[in-house]
C-alpha cells in the first residue's frame, strides 16, 4: 500500500447490468486534462431524459480498454437503468455482466493516483488477477450530487477480478 494513504479493499459481486449514457474515445492525457468531466457535467444536465433510470443518485464511469496496451480508451458516463427502451438523443446502452470486484472507496483528500496504485497492489497480493474479458477494465461510482469538477472528489472503484 502507498505510504500514508490506507483503503481498505474488498472483494463484491454485483448481477449484470443495463445502463444508458454518454460515449467519449480518447487518450489518458485527455482524460487527466478534464475530458470526462464535461460528459459527467453533460450527464448531470440531461438526467431527467433518460427513461427507467434505477438509481439518480449514482453517476456511473465505466472505462473499457480502446485496443490492448494503446494509449487510448472508451468510457461511458452513465446511469443505471431498469430497462432500455428509448435512447436520448446521442445516448448509447452499455451492457455490464454479473462480475466480481474488488472495491475501495477514494476518499476527500487522498491521492487519485495512490488510491488506484492501492488496490492493484492489493489485487495481485490477495492472488487475484484482472477480469478483462469484456473490455471493462475498471468502473467509478460517483455521489450525483457531486460536482464533476470537484477537484477533491469521492467515489467507489470497482476493478473486475477473478482468482
Amino acid at each position: 500500500m502507498s505510504v500514508g494513504q490506507k483503503n481498505e479493499v474488498k472483494v463484491v459481486s454485483q448481477k449484470g447490468f443495463q445502463a444508458v449514457g454518454l460515449k467519449w474515445e480518447g487518450t489518458f492525457e485527455e482524460a487527466f486534462g478534464g475530458a470526462i468531466r464535461k460528459i459527467q457535467e453533460e450527464m448531470h444536465q440531461r438526467l431527467a431524459e433518460i427513461p427507467h433510470v434505477a438509481d439518480s443518485d449514482v453517476l456511473l464511469g465505466l472505462s473499457y480498454h480502446a485496443s490492448l496496451g494503446g494509449t487510448g480508451f472508451t468510457h461511458y458516463a452513465a446511469v443505471e437503468v431498469d430497462k432500455v427502451e428509448e435512447l436520448p438523443d446521442g445516448m448509447v446502452p452499455v451492457s455490464v455482466p454479473e462480475l466480481t470486484y474488488a472495491q475501495t472507496e477514494h476518499n476527500k483528500g487522498q491521492s487519485v493516483k495512490h488510491s488506484y496504485d492501492n488496490i492493484y497492489v492489493w489485487i495481485k497480493s490477495e492472488g487475484y488477477q484482472e477480469d478483462n474479458a469484456d473490455g471493462l477494465t475498471h468502473y467509478e461510482r460517483y455521489p450525483m450530487s457531486q460536482d464533476p469538477y470537484d477537484e477533491n472528489p469521492e467515489f467507489t472503484i470497482r476493478i473486475p477480478v477473478k482468482k
